[in-house]
Formats: C-alpha cells, structure tokens, sequence
C-alpha cells in the first residue's frame, strides 16, 4: 500500500532545526498520553484503534443495509450536522466523480446522496423534497440524542414525505437511524417504530465518527469499499503509533504548526487543487477548529480551493499580513484527465501547453505557488496523496485524527471536549420560547432591542 507523506521541506527558512529539537521531546509525550489515554478526555479515545479493532457484526449489517438501500432507492437522505455528516459528505465526494449525483446510475451504480438537517433553511428543505420528487428514496437520520434542533426539523420533513408516500410501516424500513446504542429520543423511537438502527459509541466524538457507522453507512451507499477504506486507516496507524518523531508524519504536522503558532501565526489554511476535496476541508475545519479552539488558544483552521481562490484571496496570502500558514493537499494522480490540443488561430496563447495534460498544468500551478507563498512569507507545508482512493482517504482521515489529538495535548487544551459549541443554542431556545428558557429570553430580548 502506497502511504500519503508529509513534506515539510519548504518551511525549511522559517523553522530552525533546533526548534523541532525541542518540541521532539513533548510531541513523544503527547503521543505516549495519546496512546496510554493518560489526557484530559480519554473517555473519548475509542478512535485510537478502531481501524482494528470495530465491532464485526454491525460492520457487516452496515454492508447489508447499504446494499438493500442501493436496491431500492433512487435517493438516500443523510440527516446530520457537524460530525454526523461531514465526514461522509468528504468521503463519497473524495472518492465518487464530480457531478457524481448529475450522473445516470449506470455510470456511478448507486443512488443520488443528499445531505439535510446541517442548516435552517426552509427553502433548502423545500427545494430538496422537489428534487427527490416522487421517487424512492431512504433516509439516514444521524443523532446522538435525537433532539438537534437542526436534524430533528428535517427528520420531521422526511419522516412525514416517507409515511405519506409508503404508509408508516413500509416507511419504517427505509429510514436507518444512527443513534445512541441504549438511550436518548432517536433511539427510543427507532426502537418503537422498528427503525433498523446503528451505534455512535459512547467513547468517540462526533468529529472523529467517520470510521464508525456515522460515515460508514452513508459512504458505502456511494458503493465505494470499505474495507480498503479501514485498511488504509488502519495502515496509517500501525505507521504512526509506532515510528519515531523523524519519520512520523503525524507527529511531524502537529508539532510543526505549535511552533507556527508560537512564532504568531494565527491562521491554518487547508489548501486543495482539486474541488472533490472541498469537503475535506470542511471535515477539517470541524476536527481541528472543535478539537483546539478553546481556553483562548488554538490556531484558526481555515481553508480555500485552489486554483480558483488564487484570484480572489491570492493577494492576501502573497502580499497582506503574514498572519497564516498554508497545508497543502497534494493528489498524486488525478482520476481523470484532458490533453490540451493546439488551436490553429492560438488567439489566448495557449498553444505551448498543446499536448500537456490539464493534471501537469495544474501541479505546475501548485509548485509555482507554493514557491511564491513561500517567497511573500507564508509557510507551506505538503501533504502527498497517492490517489482519491479508500487506502488514501483511509489513511489521511486516521492522520489527521491522530495528529490533532498530539497537537491538541503540545497546547495544552483537552482536544476531545467542546464546551463552547452550547451558547448559541440556549439563546436560540430563549428566543424561540422554549419552556425553561422564560428568563434568559427577557434578558436577550432587552439587548436586542438596545
């Protein structure tokens, strides 16, 4: 299996190597923390070895029901925010076409997938049910508790359109629910109506969740394998739970960007050259931004698609406050390609690419930025992805997990707690009037009206 490595070779004139020097000793004690579940938050380590280590039984009811959902649906709706979707979204788009849901199902060979229930759109939930319009299609709902305000709305919506459609016990078995193995609303109904329902283990976050059946349902509805996809996980892990601080690719990136963030760098930007990878970075964002940003610290994970944002933020980053650093995600070899023909007339100029291969062109844009980033003072790091394959994905998802957790501990948060992400919602329930939230709402009432 070919691995994704980390090249740091173009921040070799903003980081002296007597820098890594010193980090090298707390990054090993990070990672010894990590694996020993000594840290803040070890309740939530269930992650670390489950590339290995998943339960067997309910990997396999995954595989059948994403079968029996391929049979039988046009459409599959996953319900969800934050990490009860994210990860699959990144996933089936990382490994499927572009367009992938434009295309005929002889040539994906699997149903159209839809993401709801990560917004508070009435139109988006509106212009959704037109698309899906009287066609088959199945629903994944994907809650903890049951009750998330936004993925309980849309559950509402989907649930009602299924019962109308199929009758409420045919609709029963085209709605799969994610949930709690014991507790909580989602599972109590599931349990009620005779939902066929999947586990969100108790010791794993939702942003690391993707490994589980929260991703794992959903990305092989998209038909993609995953067994590569957990051998590629599961390679990574032998590699980096065991290799020394030199040669650990994970290691490396996390601490590599504490001493950015020492030297006052602010900004992480998560760079792609391919648009199936947006929403990698996206899943990114969530991992990193949940994991480190709290106790006033943490590096803000930000991310842009390239060539494209080269023409909007590209002056910044070149010319403005050198505030950022940048992580590339490099793929190695495209999934398809053009060849660039010669025009006779060459009115844009373009003939001296005639022949050349857009991926050539496009790697060669990459180079030439990554040179004057770094020129205009903006530190690059690299990424090398074999392939948009499931070894690949496999593998970056486990590195980029594993990674956060050490980077998490060298800044000295608890990378597996968010205590943060609850204020908006009280005030959101106040201002709704849910009942209990009577004071609160006349306080915030009172500010508004200010």
């Amino acid at each position: 299996m070919e691995m994704i490595k980390f090249d740091a070779s173009h921040v070799k004139d903003f980081i002296r190597p007597h820098e890594l020097d010193q980090i090298k000793a707390q990054a090993e004690t990070a990672r010894e923390t990590l694996i020993e579940g000594t840290g803040a938050g070890n309740d939530f380590l269930g992650w670390i070895d489950l590339p290995v280590a998943y339960d067997k039984e309910e990997y396999g009811r995954i595989k059948a029901a994403a079968e029996k959902i391929r049979r039988d649906s046009d459409v599959l709706v996953v319900i969800g925010i934050g990490g009860s979707y994210l990860g699959a979204r990144a996933a089936i788009e990382f490994l499927k076409p572009n367009f992938y849901n434009q295309l005929p199902r002889t040539a994906v060979d699997a149903p159209e997938i839809y993401f709801a229930g990560n917004n508070i759109s009435g139109a988006y939930l509106n212009d959704l049910v037109a698309l899906i319009g009287d066609r088959d299609f199945s629903v994944n709902i994907i809650s903890k508790s049951g009750t998330t305000t936004e993925p309980s709305i849309a559950f509402r919506v989907f649930k009602a359109k299924l019962e109308a459609k199929y009758g409420k016990a045919e609709a029963a078995k085209r709605i799969y629910a994610t949930t709690d193995k014991a507790r909580g609303a989602l599972k109590t109904e599931a349990n009620a109506e005779g939902y066929e329902s999947f586990v969100i283990p108790d010791n794993i976050g939702g942003r690391f969740s993707v490994l589980t059946a929260v991703g794992l349902l959903p990305i092989a509805v998209s038909g993609a394998d995953l067994d590569a996809l957990m051998a590629g996980a599961a390679a990574m892990r032998a590699q980096i739970k065991t290799a020394p601080f030199e040669k650990n690719p994970a290691m490396q990136y996390a601490a590599i960007r504490n001493i950015f963030l020492n030297k006052g760098r602010k900004i992480e930007i998560l760079a792609n050259y391919e648009p199936a990878l947006h929403n990698l970075s996206e899943w990114w964002k969530q991992l990193y931004g949940e994991s480190e940003g709290k106790d006033g610290k943490g590096l803000y994970p930000a991310s842009y698609d390239l060539s494209m944002d080269l023409h909007s933020l590209g002056q910044f980053v070149q010319d403005g406050s050198n505030l950022a650093f940048e992580t590339v995600l490099n793929v190695e070899q495209p999934m398809s390609d053009v060849t660039i023909e010669a025009d006779e007339q060459n009115l844009d100029g373009l003939n001296f690419l005639a022949g050349k291969n857009m991926d050539e062109v496009n790697k060669n844009a990459m180079m030439g930025t990554v040179l004057a980033h770094t020129d205009g003072k903006t530190p690059n790091l690299m990424i090398d992805i074999p392939a948009r394959d499931e070894n690949s994905l496999g593998q970056l998802f486990y590195f980029f997990e594993f990674a956060v957790g050490v980077s998490g501990y060298l800044l000295g948060v608890n990378p597996f707690n968010q205590p943060g992400v609850e204020a908006y919602k009280k005030n959101m329930f106040a201002l709704l009037g849910k009942p209990g939230y009577e004071d609160q709402a006349e306080v915030l009432k009172k500010r508004l009206s200010e």
